[in-house]
């Protein structure tokens, strides 16, 4: 069987009726009767996210939906939780903090099922950190200098469902272009993403598509001619760059992430 959907998205999206974003999630995971499990690790307000999501995927038709508890490295190698996982047609992952979600599961048993189980099908979307995680890498850490404003970008490692890129989140509505070109600029055989919220990309079969309000820059750096990073006297980065791709995508486009190359939408012509 073919790998499941990645449904990766931005952050803030529409839980309401109407939500794009929510309902092609719903839409993926009501292909089988599975039913939603949610998994909200990397909150610090677990069952008040979880909640909302309960609610809104509820009104939305989905007959199963569930909440996965798992809040320390001892719940992430329990084989009840990992049973419990199997179960499901599709998880959702919540926002909060990346890290967390690393620390408390990466390279656990349930990592290693939930792997499994995307690998035979399984749909798992993520939003904001749950969005960071699914890559390989992710960034955890940008921290700006003082009298500064360049910015030091520290990589690290996420569920690895996405081989060679770097996912970031609430991208425009937060400025994070410049932490973003950074993280390539050091590592450029790394594609970076980057999610505006309530947009999300649905990959599958090695390319997506676009789907939500608003954009999803993509930076390549895999053919840039010149690239130099100096450290100024305060410590802080400075860089110089040449040839970098940039593509920006909307509602509907789509992306090869093997050729590297912008899809038009189904239907128009380039």
């Amino acid at each position: 069987m073919n790998c499941g959907e990645l449904l990766i998205i931005g952050g803030a999206e529409d839980k309401c009726l109407e939500g794009e974003v929510l309902n092609k999630f719903v839409e993926l995971s009501i292909r089988s009767d599975g039913g939603i499990g949610i998994l909200p690790t990397a909150s610090e307000i677990p069952e008040e996210v979880s909640m909302e999501y309960i609610k809104i995927f509820r009104e939305l038709g989905v007959g199963r939906v569930e909440v996965i508890k798992l809040d320390s490295r001892k719940d992430a190698d329990d084989p009840a939780l990992c049973e419990q996982l199997i179960s499901y047609s599709a998880i959702f992952i919540t926002g909060g903090n990346q890290s967390r979600l690393s620390e408390l599961i990466g390279q656990s048993k349930f990592h290693h099922t939930l792997s499994r189980a995307w690998h035979n099908g399984m749909v798992i979307a993520g939003t904001s950190a749950g969005a960071s995680i699914l890559g390989k890498d992710m960034i955890v850490a940008a921290d700006t200098m003082l009298n500064d404003d360049k910015l030091k970008v520290e990589l690290g490692q996420g569920f690895g469902f996405l081989d060679g890129l770097i996912i970031d989140q609430h991208f425009s509505q937060r400025g994070r272009f410049d932490r973003l070109l950074s993280a390539i600029a050091a590592n450029k055989e790394i594609m970076g993403i980057g999610i505006d919220e309530n947009t999300a990309i649905l990959v599958n079969d090695g390319h997506f598509e676009v789907f939500g309000q608003h954009q999803v820059l993509v930076l390549d750096g895999s053919k840039s001619n010149y690239i130099n990073i100096t450290s100024s006297e305060n410590g802080s980065e400075e860089l110089t760059l040449s040839g970098f791709n940039l593509h920006a995508l909307t509602r509907g486009y789509r992306f090869d992430l093997l050729t590297r190359k912008l899809l038009m939408k189904k239907g128009s012509q380039p």
